[in-house]
């Protein structure tokens, strides 16, 4: 079961960071939980209506997921952790953030309620 749950977690962030999912507001809104907060690598507070209306315009690029491991917090509530490595559409600039989120299994499916990125120094990658 806990490797099914592991990929089951790894198969949604990496919906996450498709840039066709990214696109569509239904299904960001499909996987984000009405209560969702985002602290993000920008230091910016993000909620589910603003990520819902300004994701679908932030500029495409390619993001690779290295190290997911998931922690069981709960029957119902996982924590997923993970190294992000973007790279711009011309595969110039790559950039590193540690990412944790927090996924909640309600109404038969799961949804994330928290993720935080953490940009990484040149010097800690």
């Amino acid at each position: 079961m806990r490797s099914s749950l592991h990929e089951q977690i790894y198969d949604l962030e990496d919906r996450l960071l498709q840039p066709e999912i990214r696109r569509s507001r239904e299904e960001i809104s499909m996987l984000l939980a009405d209560d969702f907060v985002e602290f993000g690598s920008s230091g910016r507070m993000y909620d589910k209506i603003q990520v819902v209306e300004e994701l679908p315009h932030s500029l495409p690029g390619s993001t690779i997921i290295e190290g997911f491991q998931i922690k069981v917090l709960s029957p119902y509530v996982v924590l997923a952790t993970y190294r992000a490595v973007k790279t711009n559409e011309s595969r110039e600039e790559m950039r590193s953030s540690l990412r944790s989120s927090i996924w909640r299994f309600t109404d038969g499916r799961w949804q994330i309620v928290f993720h935080q990125g953490t940009r990484l120094m040149e010097s800690c990658k």
